[in-house]
């Protein structure tokens, strides 16, 4: 039985296209690339017009790309910039404020109530929840180190 297999694998592969590999990671590079220029962009106009330091202007640029994407994702172009970049929109915080506005839209016609919250907290609850687990590790290891040093 596993010949018939490893000969209808064999013959089938040779049919299949090749996937472009080196062509999405240019484009996947390029578009991530982008989000993080537009994000710097935010951040040195918070520091400029709004008399933010480097360290204080993160966390309102953060949540300006949040917003940002929750709109575009809302008008759909955000998935028209997925389908294109793969994973270069999927890496940086515009890509987890995408999915979760997805979730919430798919499923806005239950209800806020039952629709909207519960659907939405699915996959961010997960993130949110290895977060603050990887943060308390990684804090409980600096902790150790600057007792023993």
């Amino acid at each position: 039985m596993s010949s018939i297999k490893e000969n209808y694998k064999s013959k089938v592969k040779a049919y299949q296209p090749k996937p472009p590999y080196v062509t999405n990671c240019v484009k996947a590079f390029l578009v991530g690339g982008f989000i993080c220029l537009v994000g710097q962009v935010i951040q040195n106009l918070y520091m400029y017009f709004f008399d933010f330091d480097e360290k204080t202007a993160g966390n309102p640029t953060v949540a300006t790309l949040i917003l940002i994407s929750a709109l575009l994702t809302g008008f759909g172009i955000y998935d028209r910039i997925g389908q294109f970049a793969g994973a270069g929109s999927a890496v940086p915080v515009t890509g987890f404020a995408n999915s979760m506005t997805s979730a919430a839209l798919e499923h806005k016609s239950e209800g806020f109530v039952l629709g909207v919250s519960p659907n939405m907290f699915k996959l961010a609850g997960s993130v949110i929840v290895f977060g603050v687990v990887a943060a308390y590790i990684v804090g409980i290891i600096r902790f150790a180190f600057e007792k023993i040093m």
